[in-house]
């Protein structure tokens, strides 16, 4: 243990097998390990107890890359657009403020401004090859 209380070797979980084992499944059906190299790998992977141990596996190894997800209001067409509605939202906020009416009537306004640049939005991702099932990143 450390000065913190925390272990200073940390006990491995299924999930960390997992993904080392498809690093080393990726790297064996890119060419860059034999198949007995995969093999001999892959039977370690599974009866290490410790996560520095996983890492040692795969140290020879290239970083897979990171996928870039999509970003949804990335074009500028759709950030004039969320600009705008923002712009007028607050000011429908602050038109309510100096009315003094009781009740929060901007939000119909502000709900059909929203959807607006959500629908924009899912337009122009659509014409970028953005699925919905990629999520959603805003720039």
């Amino acid at each position: 243990m450390d000065t913190n209380g925390i272990p200073s070797r940390l006990r491995a979980a299924d999930t960390d097998r997992g993904r080392v084992a498809s690093l080393i499944q990726a790297a064996g059906g890119e060419g860059r390990l034999t198949l007995e190299e995969v093999e001999e790998r892959l039977g370690t992977v599974y009866s290490t107890k410790y996560t520095d141990e996983l890492e040692a596996l795969t140290s020879d190894l290239p970083r897979p890359a990171l996928k870039r997800r999509p970003v949804a209001f990335g074009h500028p067409a759709v950030r004039v657009h969320l600009a705008i509605a923002a712009v007028l939202s607050v000011l429908l906020i602050v038109r309510w403020t100096v009315s003094g009416v009781p009740f929060f009537w901007p939000a119909l306004p502000m709900f059909w401004l929203a959807m607006s640049v959500l629908v924009h939005a899912r337009v122009r991702g659509a014409r970028r090859g953005f699925r919905p099932r990629d999520g959603v990143a805003v720039a």
